[in-house]
């Protein structure tokens, strides 16, 4: 438990600009949700006989999570660790470097959870959502953040500038919104990138969330949380390797 005093401490910092950091985070999803929900589905009037909002609700909650995960896991992170040189004040305390680590994942995770929550509270107003499978999205809204969380911190450790940073957006999250499910059904795809999106996190996600949104259990629960599961381990240790190196140098 040596890290909840730092998963504290970057608690009670975010807790000071907490109602604009949740509003920052929610915007674009919420933005794209009306503009697209509405504006689109006036045309698109169902996809495999869902309403079209409802079926962007459920998967931009997931492009929510990831989002704002990412975000504290690459930009906040980075800071804390290079520019405000926090990680190097932490490790004069007893603690190893794997705490901060396993600390930063579990903010990144949290505060994506409470965006997560935020657009929940959203589509409820909607009148998405309003059943009992929806309780089970909450655990799995946290896996998800520490997924990609995980995947960030790895980018972290090898970014040499805050410019790094787009390259990754732009050329590994944003494809994988496209490829997975977020705005259209993957059978669109050809057979080869539907394989591709059932290998993504943030494709393993919508398959587990949209489901249970709808008040529906998910086809292939098990091996999509797999997924989640192999992507947060092996990025966590694999972000901790990085994180070592590139602070021995």
């Amino acid at each position: 438990m040596r890290f909840f005093p730092i998963w504290r401490r970057n608690f009670l910092v975010w807790k000071k600009l907490a109602f604009a950091s949740i509003i920052g985070n929610i915007a674009e999803p919420l933005i794209t949700l009306v503009a697209f929900g509405y504006g689109l589905g006036s045309l698109l009037q169902s996809v495999n006989g869902i309403p079209y909002i409802q079926f962007l609700a459920s998967g931009s909650i997931c492009m929510s999570i990831m989002m704002a995960a990412s975000f504290e896991s690459l930009y906040s992170a980075f800071s804390r660790m290079h520019v405000q040189k926090t990680w190097d004040a932490l490790l004069n305390a007893p603690l190893a470097l794997d705490d901060v680590v396993l600390a930063e994942m579990l903010w990144a995770a949290s505060k994506s959870l409470f965006s997560g929550i935020a657009i929940l509270l959203v589509i409820f107003m909607l009148g998405i959502g309003l059943h009992p499978h929806t309780l089970v999205v909450l655990p799995l809204m946290f896996l998800i953040g520490m997924t990609f969380a995980s995947i960030g911190l790895i980018m972290n450790a090898v970014a040499r500038g805050y410019d790094f940073f787009t390259y990754y957006f732009t050329l590994v999250l944003t494809p994988m919104i496209f490829l997975s499910g977020v705005y259209y059904p993957t059978t669109q795809l050809p057979p080869w990138l539907q394989l591709i999106s059932k290998l993504l996190p943030l494709g393993a996600a919508v398959n587990l969330v949209r489901p249970l949104i709808l008040g529906e259990w998910p086809p292939t629960p098990l091996a999509d949380v797999a997924v989640l599961v192999v992507y947060c381990v092996v990025g966590f240790y694999i972000a901790t390797i990085f994180t070592r190196r590139r602070l021995l140098k």
